[in-house]
């Protein structure tokens, strides 16, 4: 072969880089499920839509503050879809790939495992603040229900509630040997985390002690973090800080158990 019809050399210019063609693959993989993208992107937005067609729903209620129901409803259709990419969609991902040894065959290629977690992690924390950015935006044009006034505070406690529930996510992916496993894990942890996140019952609603033990619990703690930020208030301090040292003890966790094989 002459040189004038050899092949090109890939160069840095021409070769993809690994990170990015591993995010794209698991992009593709994440819309062949239509029943992640369901539960992650839609389900919430639904619910909270259906609850605005109920008139009694729209109804301020004094013992929820002035709030009606579905502006109670908003924070938790919010963490809902993160509860849902962290705890259902991720960890049989994940596990499955450690499972049919996907991740230890790519250790030995220039595509390492880290890159997988950290496309799952990105994937799922950007499907679930998009389905956020859905919820609040229905809310808005279809039930009346004001945006959030203090819009840095609200941000935040969203950053550090994705972060919280995907740090769960992995614990659940490093602590589960099998696929079936991490499913049964986390539909243990599925129900708890709805009960806190008040998906059954505003926490407003809630007698004072549940409310409290609720607020001890990252999703409590992020529902009223998100309810004060949507009044105008900076959220508490103390509901901030127990979303950040959850967030520490488990990503830390599931670092320290993480195993790829």
């Amino acid at each position: 072969m002459s040189a004038a019809t050899a092949s090109p050399v890939p160069t840095a210019a021409t070769t993809p880089r690994p990170g990015r063609a591993v995010m794209r693959a698991e992009l593709l993989l994440f819309f062949r499920e239509p029943g992640s993208v369901f539960w992650v992107m839609a389900f919430p937005t639904l619910l909270l839509l259906v609850l605005g067609f109920i008139p009694s729903m729209t109804e301020p209620m004094d013992e929820m503050g002035g709030l009606s129901t579905v502006e109670a409803y908003v924070p938790v259709a919010v963490l809902l879809s993160m509860i849902m990419a962290g705890l259902m969609a991720m960890p049989p991902v994940i596990t499955g790939y450690r499972e049919r040894g996907v991740l230890r065959r790519m250790s030995t290629t220039p595509v390492r495992p880290a890159a997988v977690l950290g496309a799952q992690v990105g994937l799922h924390a950007v499907a679930s603040l998009i389905s956020a950015g859905l919820t609040l935006a229905v809310g808005r044009v279809l039930s009346d229900v004001a945006l959030p006034r203090q819009v840095v505070g609200y941000l935040l406690t969203l950053l550090l509630a994705v972060v919280c529930v995907l740090a769960l996510g992995a614990l659940i992916s490093a602590l589960s040997p099998t696929t079936k496993i991490a499913q049964a894990v986390s539909i243990s942890v599925f129900f708890p985390a709805m009960l806190a996140a008040g998906v059954y019952m505003p926490i407003q609603q809630m007698p004072d002690l549940m409310a409290g033990i609720m607020e001890a619990l990252p999703f409590g703690a992020a529902a009223q973090a998100l309810n004060q930020a949507a009044a105008g208030d900076w959220p508490d301090w103390a509901h901030l800080a127990v979303l950040a040292l959850w967030t520490l003890l488990l990503s830390g966790t599931a670092a320290r158990w993480f195993r790829w094989e």
